[in-house]
C-alpha cells in the first residue's frame, strides 16, 4: 500500500517538473493550468464512487478498478501526440489516483486494528517523503535521458507489481453485509460531478477579464457549497460536532497548508534572488518535518491521544503561518522563512494522521467507504479551493508591488486557519457513526 502511495505521489511531483517543456513541445501552453487542475477536479468523482463501491462490495474491486484507471492515465498521457490528449490521460488518471486514496483507507480501516492504524497513516506520509526529496530531480534525469515519455509509462511499469503485492493481503477482507450497505446513489455522483465543474471554475477564474473575474469565483464558490452537502456528513459545513467537524477540519488545514506552500518557493525566488533548488530546501524540510512527525504520532500513539495531536499540530501551523507573514512584510532573512516552514510540515504529520484515524473510528464497516471518500474529497476540496482563492488575492495585490502578494496570500492562509482552531474543539470520535446522506 505504501508502495502504491509512493508511486502516486512521484507521479504527482514529476508531472510538475516536466509540464512546461512538455506543453511547449506538444504547442499546448493554453492547456497548461486544466492539466494540473483537471485531474484535481474529477478525483473528486473518483473518490465518491470508489466509497460507494468499497460500502457495496468491499475495497478489493474498488482498488482494482482505480489502479487501472490510474494506468490507463499514464499510459495515454506517455504516449499522447498532442496536448489535448495528454489533458484527457491525466483527468482519467486523476479519476483513478481519486479512487486509489478511498480505496487504500477502507483497507486500512477492515485490515488494521486502531491502536495501528496511525502507524500505518504515518508510513502513507513517509511514502511522500522519498518523492518529494527526488521527484523533481529524477523526473528531470529520466527526461534528459530517456525523453518525457518515461516519466508517464515508467510509473506504469511500477504500479501493477505494487499492486500484486497487496493482493495477497486482501483475500480475507469481509464485504459489508447488503442490508447494511447504502445503496448507490446516482444523485452523489451527479453532485461529485458538479463540484468537480465548480473547482475547475474556480481555479481557472483567474484568466477571466473584466466583471466575470470576480462572478465565476463568486458563482463557483455557491455551487460547490451546494455539490458539497450531499458529498459530506450531514453537518459538515456547520461544523456540527463530531465526524462533521473531523471532516471540515482536514479540509480546512489542507486549504490552509497548500495555499501557503505553493508561495513560498515563489517569494524565495522572486524576492530573495534564491535559485530553485535554493529554494526548494524549504518544501524539502516540510516534507521531511511532515514524515517524522507522523512517525512520532505512529510510534507514540497510545501517549499522544488525538486532541493533543490536533492541538500541536494547530500551534506549529500557525507559528509558520505567522513567521512567513513577518518575514515577507518585515523583509526578515530568507533562512527564517525556510526554517519556518519546517514547523508548518511537522504540524501536518502530526494532524493528518490522526483526523483519518478519528473519521475511520467514527464509521461502521457499513460506512467507511463514504467517510473515507469525505475526508479525501475535504483534501481535495479544501487545497483546491484555497489555492484558486490565494491566486485571486495575489493578482489583485500586484499592483501594489513587492512583497504585499505574498503577505496576503499568507494572510488567507492564516484565516484558514483560525478557521481550523475554531472547528478543532467540536472534533471528536463518535460514539455512533455519522448516517451517510442518501
Amino acid at each position: 500500500m505504501c508502495v502504491l502511495i509512493l508511486l502516486a505521489a512521484f507521479e504527482s511531483l514529476a508531472v510538475t517538473t516536466v509540464m512546461p517543456g512538455v506543453s511547449a513541445l506538444l504547442h499546448g501552453r493554453h492547456l497548461y493550468a486544466l492539466a494540473f487542475a483537471g485531474p484535481l477536479a474529477v478525483s473528486v468523482v473518483g473518490m465518491v464512487l470508489a466509497g460507494t463501491w468499497s460500502d457495496r462490495r468491499g475495497p478489493r474491486s474498488a482498488l482494482y478498478a482505480s489502479v487501472f484507471l490510474f494506468v490507463i492515465g499514464l499510459t495515454t498521457a506517455g504516449l499522447a501526440p498532442t496536448m489535448e490528449v495528454l489533458v484527457a490521460g491525466r483527468l482519467v488518471h486523476g479519476f483513478g489516483s481519486g479512487g486509489l486514496t478511498v480505496a487504500l483507507y477502507v483497507i486500512v480501516a477492515r485490515v488494521y486494528p486502531p491502536l495501528l492504524q496511525p502507524r500505518i497513516f504515518a508510513g502513507f506520509a513517509a511514502a511522500w517523503v522519498v518523492p518529494s526529496l527526488v521527484g523533481p530531480f529524477l523526473a528531470g534525469v529520466v527526461a534528459d535521458a530517456f525523453g518525457w515519455r518515461w516519466v508517464f509509462l515508467g510509473v506504469v511499469a511500477l504500479v501493477v507489481p505494487a499492486l500484486a503485492m497487496v493482493v495477497p493481503g486482501m483475500r480475507g477482507l469481509g464485504e459489508p453485509r447488503a442490508t447494511d450497505a447504502p445503496p448507490w446513489s446516482l444523485v452523489r455522483i451527479g453532485w461529485s460531478a458538479l463540484a468537480a465543474v465548480a473547482v475547475l471554475v474556480l481555479n481557472l477564474s483567474t484568466t477571466a477579464a473584466g466583471a466575470l473575474r470576480w462572478v465565476l469565483p463568486l458563482a463557483a464558490l455557491a455551487v460547490l457549497a451546494l455539490a458539497l452537502r450531499p458529498l459530506l456528513p450531514a453537518g459538515t459545513l456547520r461544523a456540527a460536532s463530531g465526524l462533521p467537524s473531523v471532516v471540515l477540519l482536514r479540509g480546512l488545514i489542507a486549504g490552509s497548508f497548500f495555499g501557503a506552500e505553493i508561495y513560498v518557493p515563489y517569494l524565495l525566488t522572486a524576492q530573495y534572488g534564491l535559485s530553485a533548488s535554493m529554494a526548494g530546501l524549504a518544501l524539502t524540510l516540510g516534507g521531511v518535518a511532515w514524515a517524522s512527525a507522523s512517525q512520532v504520532q505512529g510510534r507514540y500513539a497510545d501517549r499522544l491521544d488525538n486532541r493533543a495531536c490536533i492541538r500541536i499540530g494547530l500551534a506549529l501551523l500557525g507559528v509558520s503561518l505567522a513567521t512567513a507573514i513577518i518575514t515577507a512584510a518585515a523583509g526578515l532573512p530568507a533562512p527564517l522563512l525556510i526554517i519556518g516552514w519546517g514547523f508548518a510540515g511537522g504540524g501536518m504529520g502530526l494532524m493528518y494522521p490522526r483526523t483519518s484515524v478519528m473519521a475511520l473510528q467514527s464509521s461502521s464497516p457499513a460506512n467507511q467507504g463514504f467517510t473515507s471518500s469525505a475526508i479525501s474529497i475535504a483534501d481535495a476540496i479544501g487545497s483546491a479551493m484555497s489555492i484558486a482563492l490565494t491566486a485571486i488575492v495575489f493578482a489583485a495585490l500586484v499592483p501594489l508591488g513587492g512583497v504585499w502578494p505574498f503577505v496576503g496570500c499568507f494572510a488567507l492562509s492564516a484565516a484558514l486557519w483560525a478557521l481550523s482552531g475554531g472547528a478543532s474543539p467540536r472534533a471528536s470520535v463518535v460514539a455512533e457513526p455519522e448516517p451517510a446522506p442518501a
